[in-house]
C-alpha cells in the first residue's frame, strides 16, 4: 500500500500492545485530580497578546471524518450549517479574517483521510487564497485484524474493507510520513493548534497563542468543566509517579473505580480535543524515540464489513492525539470556556446550530445577541439520526430557538421557520405517521399531535 515507515512503525506499537494484552489500565489509586489548571477568562488581564505570533503558527483542521453515523457519504465539514454555507466555508472565513485582521498570514491546513482528500479539496478551490499554498496532507490507514488469529483479514468481495482509519492519533505519524512535519518547520512555524473540523468553537485564539508561546510549554491541552454529560467520557489526571499530566479514558479505568471515574467534582476537566503542539519539541520527541509517539492503543470490535454482521469479526486498532501529554515533560493544559467545545455528532446539534440561537462572527459560531446559554436539545434519536431526516423535518426553514431553554421531540415532526419556542417546550407525535406542526409561538408548554386535534398542557400557544 506503500504507507510510509511511520506509519508502519506506530501501527507495530499498537500491536505489541494488542498481542500482549496491554490495555493502558490506569487504576484510582495511581493518579490524582487535575486540580491546578489555569483558566483562558484569567489570562485576559496577565497576557499581552502578540499577532506576530500568528506568522510562526499552523491552525490545523481534522478532517477525517465521513459522518457515517449521521448518513453522510461524503466529507462532514461539507455539510450546510449556516444557510449555504459548509463547516469548510466558515473555516475558511475564519482563516481569510484573522489574516485580514492582523496583517499576518495564518497557515492553514488539513489533515484529510483517503476518503475525503478529493471532495475537500475540490470544494475548496473557490477560496483561490488558501489553496494556493500545500494546504494538505493525507492520514494513513492500518489493516483490520481477524479478531481470532490477529492476521490482516481480508474481504474479497471489497478489498478496501480491509482497511480502516487508525483514529486522530496518527496525526503524528501522518506529520512524520508525508514530511509536513519537517516542512512546517523549514518554514519558520514552530507552533500548530489542532482541532476538529466539526467544531466550529475551536478558532484560532490570539491569547491562548501568546500564553502558549510564552509558557514555553511544549504542549498544551484545552479542557472544559465536566458536567453529568460528560462523566462517561476521558477525564484530565495527575499521574501519582512523575507528577505528569495524563488523560484517562472510559476504557483504562478498572470496573472497581468505574465511580470515582464518573465523580465530576473529583475528575473536573473533559479533554476538548483542541491542543496546541511545538514542533520543534514534537521533532525532538520522535527523533529520541525512532520517530513514533508512544500512545496508548484503543481496540474496537467490528466486522470486516460493517454493514454486514455476518463478515469475519475484527479488531480496529485506534489511538487518540490528545493521550500524547503523558508523554511530554512540562505538557500543560487550561481550562476554556464550553463555548470553544461545539462539535457536531448529531442532528439536535445541527438543528441548533442552523437556528437563530446561533450567529456568524468572521466565521465563528457565537450565541445570537440576547441568547445567554443554548437551549438543551432533545430530539427522539430513533426518528432524527440521520441528516436526510433533519432535512425532511424541516423543508420550508429551522424554526426558532433563540428564547428556548429546552426543546424536546417525540415522533417525527414537521417543522417550518414560522414556529417558534420559548422556554421549555416539548413536541408529541405518537401517530406513527409525519404531522406538520402549524406556525406559531409556543410558550412553555407540552404539544401532543399524535391526534387530530391538538392536545396542550401548560404554557401557551399564538398561532399566526
Amino acid at each position: 500500500e506503500g504507507l510510509p515507515p511511520a506509519a508502519i512503525k506506530a501501527f507495530e506499537n499498537s500491536f505489541k500492545l494488542l498481542a500482549t494484552g496491554e490495555m493502558g489500565m490506569i487504576p484510582e489509586a495511581d493518579i490524582s485530580p487535575a486540580s491546578e489548571v489555569p483558566r483562558l477568562e484569567e489570562l485576559a488581564g496577565a497576557v499581552t497578546a502578540r499577532p506576530e505570533l500568528l506568522g510562526e503558527c499552523v491552525m490545523l483542521k481534522l478532517n477525517g471524518g465521513l459522518g457515517t453515523s449521521m448518513g453522510l457519504d461524503q466529507a462532514k465539514s461539507l455539510l450546510k450549517v449556516k444557510g449555504e454555507d459548509t463547516f469548510l466555508d466558515l473555516i475558511a472565513v475564519q482563516v481569510m479574517s484573522m489574516r485580514e485582521k492582523f496583517g499576518q498570514k495564518v497557515r492553514f491546513m488539513l489533515m484529510n483521510s483517503f476518503a475525503t482528500s478529493d471532495d475537500s479539496m475540490n470544494y475548496l478551490s473557490k477560496y483561490t487564497e488558501l489553496v494556493q499554498d500545500d494546504i494538505q496532507f493525507v492520514q494513513n490507514k492500518v489493516p483490520k485484524l481477524d479478531r481470532e488469529t490477529l492476521q490482516p483479514a481480508s474481504y474479497e468481495p471489497n478489498p478496501g474493507c480491509e482497511w480502516c482509519p487508525p483514529g486522530h492519533g496518527d496525526l503524528y505519524a501522518a506529520l512524520e510520513g508525508s514530511g509536513t512535519l519537517d516542512k512546517l518547520l523549514a518554514d519558520g512555524i514552530k507552533y500548530m493548534f489542532v482541532s476538529n473540523s466539526d467544531n466550529l468553537g475551536a478558532v484560532m485564539d490570539l491569547t491562548l497563542l501568546t500564553h502558549f508561546a510564552e509558557s514555553d510549554s511544549p504542549f498544551m491541552m484545552e479542557c472544559a468543566d465536566r458536567t453529568v454529560n460528560d462523566k462517561k467520557g476521558g477525564h484530565l489526571a495527575v499521574r501519582n509517579a512523575d507528577s505528569q499530566l495524563i488523560l484517562r479514558e472510559a476504557a483504562m479505568c478498572p470496573d472497581e473505580d468505574e465511580d470515582e471515574f464518573q465523580d465530576i467534582s473529583k475528575h473536573k476537566f473533559f479533554n476538548t480535543n483542541n491542543l496546541w503542539i511545538r514542533l520543534d519539541k514534537l521533532r525532538e520527541y520522535m527523533d529520541s524515540h525512532d520517530g513514533i509517539i508512544p500512545l496508548p492503543m484503543i481496540s474496537n470490535k467490528k466486522t470486516v464489513n460493517p454493514k454486514d454482521e455476518s463478515s469475519t469479526p475484527v479488531f480496529q486498532l485506534e489511538t487518540a492525539m490528545g493521550a500524547a501529554i503523558e508523554c511530554f515533560t512540562g505538557a500543560s493544559a487550561i481550562v476554556v470556556p464550553r463555548d470553544r467545545f461545539a462539535p457536531v455528532k448529531k442532528c439536535s446539534d445541527l438543528l441548533l446550530l442552523r437556528s437563530d440561537a446561533y450567529a456568524v462572527v468572521d466565521g465563528k459560531i457565537v450565541l445570537a445577541e440576547g441568547v445567554d446559554s443554548a437551549p438543551q436539545m432533545g430530539l427522539d434519536s430513533k426518528k432524527y439520526k440521520l441528516v436526510q431526516s433533519l432535512e425532511k423535518a424541516c423543508p420550508n426553514g429551522t424554526p426558532s430557538l433563540a428564547e428556548t431553554t429546552k426543546f424536546t421531540v417525540k415522533g417525527f415532526v414537521e417543522f417550518d421557520a414560522g414556529n417558534k419556542f420559548v422556554g421549555e417546550v416539548k413536541i408529541v407525535n405518537g401517530s406513527g405517521v409525519t404531522k406538520a406542526l402549524p406556525p406559531g409561538t409556543y410558550d412553555g408548554c407540552t404539544v401532543d399531535i399524535s391526534a387530530n386535534a391538538i392536545s396542550v398542557t401548560g404554557g401557551t400557544i399564538t398561532f399566526c
